[in-house]
């Protein structure tokens, strides 16, 4: 008769099986996520392409985003302001569980709540100046997003190759930006959603072919 492996050696091999399925997951993941960093740039480019035609109200939101920096780096770091903002998303989600993990990272709370505030307020106040302090609130709460996603994603361990940290904030920084193209096209009429939908893909694509062409 065969000798049966120990359960100790079935102990031992588990966890190399375990430790190499992660490490090939973890270059997969990679790969893709170096494939995502044409869309990061295209999805920026053709994000402040549109945004320049906003002029006078889209400094306002530099000024916010800058402010937030300033605060982050120089006076204090709003941790428990970003996680009060992911609690309320898990409560939200928490009928489903898969967008419990993911939604606090995907989506700027903040900014989705000053965004639907701000078509509310519009129908009881007319003042125009009223975009002003949105759109400052807008690149505020999108800096401390931001910032904050990418701290707690950097800050995990067991990350091979900083796989799940280039494949992950790429993705939420594309998602970022495509929700804040939208809230902008509803309120600004200058934005067009349509011209940063188009233009997003054939900045990339023109990034793929030039990889392509220099490699082949």
């Amino acid at each position: 008769m065969g000798k049966k492996e120990s359960p100790k050696k079935e102990n031992n091999i588990q966890p190399k099986i375990s430790g190499i399925s992660n490490r090939v997951f973890g270059i997969i993941k990679f790969i893709l996520g170096i494939c995502l960093l044409p869309f990061v740039w295209a999805t920026t480019v053709s994000f402040i392409n549109e945004f320049k035609l906003i002029e006078n109200s889209g400094r306002n939101f530099w000024v916010g985003l800058f402010s937030f920096l300033i605060v982050y780096l120089f006076i204090w770091e709003p941790a428990i302001v970003y996680a009060k903002g992911q609690r309320l998303l898990e409560l939200l989600f928490s009928f489903f569980k898969p967008l419990v993990r993911v939604a606090p990272f995907l989506l700027p709370v903040y900014t989705i709540v000053l965004f639907f505030a701000y078509i509310i307020l519009t129908f009881v106040f007319k003042s125009g100046g009223l975009i002003n302090y949105f759109v400052f609130l807008f690149g505020f709460s999108m800096g401390l997003h931001l910032v904050f996603s990418s701290k707690s994603m950097r800050s995990k361990q067991a990350d091979f190759l900083k796989a799940n940290y280039i494949f992950g904030f790429s993705f939420i920084y594309i998602i970022n930006i495509i929700l804040l193209a939208v809230f902008l096209s509803v309120i600004f009429e200058k934005f067009s959603l349509l011209n940063f939908s188009t233009t997003s893909p054939q900045l990339a694509k023109n990034i793929f072919n030039a990889v392509f062409r220099q490699l082949f």
